[in-house]
């Protein structure tokens, strides 16, 4: 059967987020996307204490097809997920959780430091957050500015309105609180420390079509075009639209 890829569901309907996941297993392109940043996670979780590892924003997504340990969870009330919680009160103990993981997940949160509170509170020592979240890069910007149904304010404040679990957002909330304030959250979050913020991924997503759009390109390609943004990683500063951070807790 084949798969409309404009979404006519409201945002935050669950069925928009069982749509998109849907999509995401069928669209090879797409897939090896995840699937490569699923990787990333495997490679940072070599670096955390054992333990409960978490993942936020799951419904979409397919993590435990790579890292079946995982406990899966969203806001929304989802079959395919093991739990159901705001980021913003975590149902864990103290010292709990190995990591946190999530991707494009920590720009939807309406008070993103209240997700840190809980962060710093349930993760062990040497756990980590691990998020792949939108880049602040030229690219980036003129991409996520003209052509994105979400806004991207890098003068927003450490908050967004709460209209959704999906409508709300603020796709440059990762750059200001990692980035523009990131004195501001070293200090209100001592015992966090980020360990790295790295921009990629310029040009796959797009020419994959997310979830919105038919790939613009074959899968064929793939590593074609995997090999020329690594070969561009020098100046994806400038291009990335994506980033990997990775906070640790002391």
């Amino acid at each position: 059967m084949s798969i409309k890829y404009k979404i006519d569901t409201h945002l935050d309907d669950p069925e928009t987020t069982l749509k998109h996941r849907e999509i995401i297993l069928t669209k090879p392109f797409l897939k090896k996307i995840y699937c490569d940043w699923y990787s990333v996670f495997k490679h940072n979780l070599e670096q955390v204490p054992e333990g409960k590892l978490l993942e936020i924003g799951s419904g979409g997504g397919f993590i435990k097809e790579l890292i079946p340990e995982v406990i899966t969870s969203d806001i929304l009330l989802l079959e395919n997920c093991d739990m159901t919680f705001s980021a913003e009160k975590l149902p864990f103990s103290n010292e709990e959780l190995s990591a946190v993981l999530m991707i494009n997940v920590f720009h939807h949160i309406p008070r993103p430091y209240l997700f840190l509170q809980e962060a710093e509170r349930a993760l062990k020592s040497g756990g980590r957050i691990i998020m792949i979240e939108p880049a602040n890069s030229i690219l980036s910007r003129f991409i996520y500015k003209n052509f994105h149904h979400e806004p991207f304010d890098e003068k927003g404040n450490w908050e967004i309105e709460s209209t959704g679990p999906l409508s709300g957002s603020n796709q440059a909330l990762p750059y200001i609180y990692f980035e523009r304030d990131v004195k501001k959250f070293n200090a209100d979050f001592p015992q966090l420390k980020l360990i790295s913020t790295k921009y990629h991924t310029p040009f796959l997503y797009v020419l994959s079509g997310g979830v919105s759009r038919k790939a613009l390109v074959p899968y064929q390609s793939y590593g074609l075009i995997s090999t020329l943004e690594k070969l561009l990683s020098p100046v994806s500063r400038m291009i990335g639209l994506f980033q990997t951070i990775v906070v640790e807790k002391k």
